[in-house]
């Protein structure tokens, strides 16, 4: 079935086990400067960024685009400076000093009607029921979408087709590992870029790119590999999922 909703990218940096962050859920910030350019190029590419609340609270900011040539790019072709910075949370618990409240970017949420109470006081929320899930907001938020499922979960779908009727085409998710596996599980993934570092961090509870109730593995996703290149330690893997073709 064909979904009308952005391609979908997901960016990760991870150790050479396949860790995201060690055991304590650190912010990663092992990756090299080569990684952070590769993050920055994937971003500046996008019409938007997807992140969980998980992510958000390790790092408190969001990666910006910085570089004056991706800027000009981005403006060449008609675009803001920034992509949208998209954070979605069924709870929506965001402390609304960190920084990334005063980055020069434009937020968004994507939550549930629960997630959402904490900042009706800060901004009127409409639910997906009224057809125009957004609204202003005046500091945190510039907008507020409220897409929930029967059963109270998060409708990323509806949020995603929403995204691509408002000319938003390509999306790049940036974590974690339980928002990732929630977009497999729901075909809701295009293309991976993951780089692999090295380091070794282990541990049982140390977070990977997917997490989850995880895939059997006859039936889980493949991938096929469109690029791999190498930039002095790391290496750059390119995925596309595949797919059945009626």
């Amino acid at each position: 079935m064909v979904q009308h909703r952005p391609h979908t990218t997901v960016v990760l940096a991870m150790s050479a086990d396949g860790k995201i962050a060690d055991f304590r859920r650190s912010p990663a910030r092992f990756g090299s400067g080569a990684d952070k350019a590769h993050l920055e190029k994937q971003i500046a590419a996008s019409d938007a960024v997807l992140f969980g609340a998980g992510t958000l609270r390790a790092y408190g900011t969001t990666l910006t685009v910085s570089q004056p040539l991706l800027l000009q790019n981005r403006i060449q072709e008609g675009k803001p400076a920034q992509p949208i910075h998209i954070v979605i949370t069924h709870s929506a618990d965001l402390n609304p000093e960190i920084k990334f409240f005063q980055q020069p970017v434009k937020r968004w949420l994507i939550t549930t009607t629960t997630g959402a109470i904490f900042w009706q006081g800060r901004s009127r929320t409409l639910s997906s029921t009224e057809r125009t899930p957004a609204q202003k907001c005046p500091r945190e938020f510039e907008q507020i979408l409220v897409f929930e499922t029967r059963t109270g979960k998060i409708d990323t779908l509806a949020a995603l087709q929403h995204l691509a009727s408002i000319d938003i085409t390509r999306l790049a998710v940036l974590g974690g590992g339980k928002l990732v596996a929630s977009m497999l599980e729901s075909d809701l993934i295009d293309e991976l870029w993951l780089t692999v570092c090295p380091l070794i961090l282990g541990g049982t509870t140390a977070p990977t790119p997917v997490e989850g109730k995880g895939f059997l593995s006859q039936l889980a996703p493949r991938l096929e590999l469109l690029e791999v290149h190498t930039v002095e330690q790391e290496v750059f893997l390119h995925y596309r999922l595949q797919r059945l073709v009626d």
